[in-house]
């Protein structure tokens, strides 16, 4: 039976364990989202025994930037320092992939200096046109190739949290009643369109999706949307499904203080598809890690902000977790 020390391979990259740091965006980046020494001394600290680093969301389009500092991945000129970053994470031993993200309704015009977009028109947002959600999917699929050439293992769609992949998925903002509106089989379209392309750019590198598997908010997402999503999703190339929350947020307040209230989602989506699915919430105890993966939960599990607030927590709970298994072993 595998537990969280034990390797995994996933498309054609294999794992050394199944510990993950899930993207957490930190701010070090320039304000032109430039890569910068800061932040690689940030992950390089945290590396050092994990599985698979997800770096923090990077914006596709200027227009979806969500916030100052934030990493970009939306011109050519980024390549080299993301190619710095990734090959210093390599070193380490471990294996990453990075987060490609619209924010959507979210972004601030002071920042962009652009109205945000987004499926239907609210809270100051406009509606987007089907030649512009056309566009925006060649933005993911050209950030797409960048990671590429920075010499990452693949990357990440972010479909939670409120962001534009959520926004059309979700029922609370999208309320279009065209091709990308209405039905969950329309909902779906957009962001099953931006895997489609983006596998088409990856090769045999890693295609996760962070999935906002329930909104937690009446009329939103439920968990049977999500099923019926992540066996399209499988269909579409996608080689790993990272479950959280949707509008709910990564935190939702009620469940907050729960290690692991994700994880019961995590756990139905891994009815339905034969791909690994990556659990995370709140996590602090590898015992608790382990036990995720050991009772058929989740495959991987991430560790958040455990992770921000100590550097060195993966390597201490290995060889902690190693010793037990050991003495267990031996007793």
């Amino acid at each position: 039976m595998a537990g969280i020390l034990n390797p995994i391979t996933i498309r054609d990259v294999t794992l050394r364990n199944r510990l993950v740091m899930p993207p957490m965006s930190v701010g070090l980046a320039t304000n032109e989202g430039v890569v910068t020494e800061e932040l690689i001394k940030h992950y390089i600290q945290r590396s050092e025994a994990l599985g698979l680093v997800i770096i923090e969301h990077s914006y596709v389009t200027i227009e979806g930037k969500l916030s100052s500092n934030q990493l970009g991945i939306h011109n050519d000129n980024l390549i080299q320092g993301l190619k710095n970053l990734a090959q210093n994470i390599h070193k380490t031993g471990a294996s990453t992939i990075i987060q490609i993200n619209h924010a959507g309704k979210s972004t601030n015009p002071q920042i962009t200096g652009t109205q945000p977009v987004a499926p239907s028109p609210l809270n100051g947002a406009r509606e987007l046109k089907v030649d512009e959600i056309n566009n925006l999917e060649k933005a993911f699929a050209s950030a797409t190739e960048r990671a590429v050439k920075a010499d990452f293992d693949g990357v990440e769609l972010h479909g939670c949290h409120g962001f534009l992949l959520n926004q059309f998925f979700s029922p609370l903002t999208n309320r279009r009643n065209d091709i990308y509106g209405g039905s969950l089989e329309n909902r779906m379209r957009f962001p099953l369109e931006v895997i489609k392309s983006v596998r088409q750019k990856l090769g045999r590198k890693i295609l996760s999706y962070r999935l906002g598997a329930v909104d937690l908010i009446p009329k939103g997402i439920k968990i049977e949307d999500s099923k019926k999503f992540a066996v399209k999703m499988e269909e579409a190339g996608v080689d790993t499904i990272h479950v959280s929350g949707g509008f709910c947020g990564a935190s939702p307040e009620p469940l907050q203080n729960t290690q692991g209230y994700f994880v019961p989602y995590a756990k139905e989506i891994k009815k339905v598809v034969k791909i690994p699915v990556i659990g995370v919430s709140g996590i602090k105890d590898i015992e608790y890690a382990d036990s995720i993966i050991k009772k058929g939960k989740a495959d991987l599990v991430a560790i958040g902000r455990t992770l921000l607030e100590d550097p060195n927590w993966a390597k201490n709970a290995i060889e902690k977790l190693k010793s037990q298994l050991f003495n267990r072993a031996t007793a």
